[in-house]
This record gives C-alpha cells, sequence and structure tokens, in this order.
C-alpha cells in the first residue's frame, strides 16, 4: 500500500478563495482534483462501490456547505480538512448499519514491527488489493486502510472510530497478517497436478 495520501493536493489559496465566495466554478475545480481520492478511500473503507459513490456525493456536499468554515488553522492544508470529512462520512456509513462492531471483542498485544510493515508487492495491483481488503472485517479493513494507505497515527485512528489506541493496534495486528495472507497468489491447482503426475512417472 502507499504510505503518502492521495490527497496530498496543493490547491491555490485563490481557489479556496474564490470557492469559500460561493463560485460555483471553483467548487467543480475542487470537485474534479478529489473526486478520486475520496472515491479511493471510500471504497477501501466500505468495501463497496455504490457505497463509495454516496460518500463522495456526502463529502462534496459538506465541501460546499462547509468550506466557509476552513481557514487553514495552525498551518493546516486543505486537503487534511477535506481527507478528514470523508473519512468521518466513510466511518458514519459503516456505524449506521452496525458494521463495526463486529470486531471490537478481544484485543492483541500490541502490534510488532513486522505487523508495522507494508503489505506484499502484490498490493500494487488495486484491483487484487481491493478484492483481498473486501475479505476482511469492516473494522479490521478501515484500520488497515487509514495507517497503511492514509498515514494515520494510531491516536488519529481511534479518534476516528471512536475506539482506543489499543483497539487500532490490534486490528492493524491482525488485518495486516491476514492480507499478507490473501495476497499470496496460490499456484494454479491443474498445473500442480500435472507437475505431480510428471514427478511419479520421473
Amino acid at each position: 500500500m502507499a504510505t503518502g495520501s492521495s490527497f496530498a493536493i496543493d490547491v491555490p489559496p485563490s481557489l479556496l478563495a474564490r470557492a469559500r465566495a460561493g463560485e460555483r466554478a471553483a467548487f467543480e475545480q475542487l470537485y474534479r482534483r478529489f473526486e478520486r481520492p475520496v472515491f479511493t478511500l471510500a471504497l477501501r473503507i466500505c468495501g463497496s462501490r455504490n457505497e463509495a459513490d454516496e460518500v463522495l456525493q456526502e463529502t462534496m456536499l459538506k465541501l460546499w456547505s462547509g468550506i466557509g468554515g476552513f481557514r487553514g488553522d495552525g498551518g493546516s492544508p486543505f486537503w487534511g480538512w477535506l481527507r478528514q470529512v470523508a473519512v468521518n462520512e466513510a466511518l458514519q456509513r459503516l456505524r449506521r448499519e452496525r458494521r463495526l462492531a463486529s470486531e471490537l471483542d478481544g484485543v492483541d498485544a500490541d502490534a510488532t514491527a513486522e505487523d508495522r510493515a507494508p503489505p506484499p508487492p502484490a498490493a500494487a495491483d488495486a484491483a487484487l488489493l481491493q478484492r483481498a481488503l473486501g475479505e476482511l472485517p469492516d473494522a479490521t479493513r478501515s484500520v488497515l486502510w487509514l495507517y497503511h494507505g492514509e498515514g494515520y497515527t494510531h491516536e488519529e485512528i481511534a479518534a476516528a472510530m471512536q475506539r482506543s489506541v489499543s483497539f487500532s493496534k490490534s486490528q492493524l495486528a491482525r488485518g495486516t497478517r491476514r492480507l499478507r495472507v490473501l495476497l499470496q497468489v496460490p499456484e494454479p491447482v491443474a498445473s500442480t497436478h500435472a507437475y505431480k503426475k510428471e514427478q511419479a512417472h520421473a
């Protein structure tokens, strides 16, 4: 997985000022710049393209109605603010459907250095990665993507998910181990059988 957020896009202050002033053309430019990052994040967390579309629309509605309140206090970038809006929308959807409740029992020890390491190179294949992530429980998948894909700290994940830091570390450990297994591409059964037959007649 990537360690740098796809949201990290520089936005000219003049464009933000125009959007805050209610200029539709400026908002459309922001939409085009951030449509893919928002959709991808929502897809990774929710696991469904339909849900990701809905999260995208809700996020952009909040952008339209709330951009006037963004001031970049403390030097925080606009993309960080918008990313948090998208994360909140995706997690809120899971909470509404009570899909974050299945992995709350049992907390493993803190994640080891191995668990914090990036998944195998196969994760670079977006389709393969999405299928593997789809096999994980919602809570585990959310923690895994926020940590590895967006660079969130355990403290930030805990705050976003309204859980403990130990919970975040536990889900990361479980998810990283499981994802490594899921991303291993097994040898096709047919070729394996053929190889064993050749060995038997050798």
